[in-house]
This record gives structure tokens, sequence and C-alpha cells, in this order.
């Protein structure tokens, strides 16, 4: 799907323009913000809505959020997930303030590493001629790689969930990454975070989606130089999956 939204030569034309002159503030701005959450529909991420800041707070009603404007509005956020553009409008519409979760393990992965280790690891891939898709970067020092997902097996038992993911045994092996695939999610961009932060596409929706494999070796490695480096941005991310 994402090659087919790629070749809508007149949006992605729109869609470009927008993100080449943007700014932190437009990104609340309604038309933008409903054009690129269509853009990310459109290229297959399945989206449903999401908290966002109050002040230096979360939108919804728990006292002492961990995740303030990360987490989806509602519990069935997996089954609310959709691509319909009607229903995206609707809710975009309707919650002018709201930010976007998108869910993984359906149509996409999510590499997730940090800001530092994702910048480095994102021009080694280009210089190499490997095909990137989609990124965006988090104002609190994330960046995240959007890639076709490994798919749902036909024995479940051979699936595991997204914390295993993010926690795994051999995190020496993988420093700072965390990868988002069934049962988990990340905020879709334009997102606004606490703070005046924002999350932002650095490579829009346009761009294919890859093999997660193909990236994974160089950004381990850099996530591996990060920490040779001392770097103090390897704190998980808020996946809440």
């Amino acid at each position: 799907m994402s090659a087919e939204f790629g070749g809508r030569s007149g949006r992605q034309g729109r869609i470009s323009q927008w993100l080449r002159g943007r700014r932190p503030k437009e990104t609340a701005d309604e038309g933008g913000r409903e054009t690129l959450l269509l853009a990310a529909a459109g290229a297959g991420l399945p989206l449903a809505p999401a908290a966002h800041p109050a002040g230096y707070r979360c939108s919804c009603d728990r006292v002492g959020c961990p995740t303030p404007a990360r987490h989806p509005v509602s519990f069935a956020w997996q089954t609310q997930s959709t691509t319909d553009r009607t229903q995206i409008e609707r809710w975009a519409r309707h919650q002018p303030q709201a930010n976007f979760i998108t869910a993984t393990g359906m149509v996409h992965d999510v590499l997730d590493v940090p800001l530092d280790a994702g910048r480095e690891a994102m021009a080694r891939l280009l210089a190499a001629g490997i095909e990137v898709g989609p990124v965006a970067e988090t104002g609190d020092g994330r960046m995240l790689f959007f890639t076709l997902t490994r798919g749902t097996p036909e024995d479940e038992d051979e699936w595991w969930p997204c914390e295993l993911d993010c926690h795994p045994e051999t995190m020496d092996e993988h420093p700072g990454l965390r990868w988002h695939c069934r049962g988990s999610y990340v905020l879709v961009p334009p997102a606004q975070l606490p703070g005046g932060l924002s999350v932002d596409w650095v490579r829009g929706p346009e761009h294919a989606l890859p093999d997660p494999l193909t990236l994974l070796e160089v950004l381990t490695d850099e996530c591996s130089r990060s920490v040779g480096d001392g770097s103090d941005q390897l704190a998980a991310w808020p996946h809440g999956g």
C-alpha cells in the first residue's frame, strides 16, 4: 500500500511541500494535521485516537499518568485501529487536539532507537543505497523506523508479545533498541508531547515500508556505539502495549 500511495504524485507533492515548510507549532494546524494522518492511513498504517497534552499533564483522567499524551484513549485500540478515511476524518475533526497512535504488528512494525544512534544509522543506510522507509523523530530523544511487520505465523505459539521485544533477555546485545510488533503502538506524526515537544516525520509515509532485517544490523551497531559513547538516551520508550 505504501508503493501505491507513493504513486499519487499530487498528494505526495502536497505532503512533501508541507513537510519542507513545517514549523513545530504547525503540527497543531487542523489542515496539515488531517492531511498527514490521512497520508499515514493511506500508506496502510492503522490509526486510533490518543491522549494529548493538557499543560504539562495528560488529557486523560488518570492521576499521575506515566505516559502523558502517548497512549490511546480507548482500551479497545487494537480493534478500533483503522485506515478508513471517513472514520479518521471524523476523529480528527471531532477531536482537534487528539494525538493518534498507530497499532504495530498488523501491517507494520517500528524499530525504535535513541535519536543520535538513529540519525547515524539513517545516514549510513542511505549512503549504502539501502531502502529506508518512513522515519519519525520524537522531541524526547527517540527515532522511529517504520518497517513491514514480521507477519502473524499460523502457529500462535510461535509469536511473542511486544514486552519481550522491548525487554529482551539479550538487551546487552541490542542496547537501546525497541522493536514494536503485535500488541504495541507508537505515536504517529504529527503529535504533541508535554513541554512543547512534538513527534514529526523525517521521511514521510510516501516511502515504502522496508523489511526490518535490512535495517537491523546497522541500527544495533549504532546503538552499541551510542552506549560506548556514554549516551544518556537509552531509556525505554513508553510503549504501553
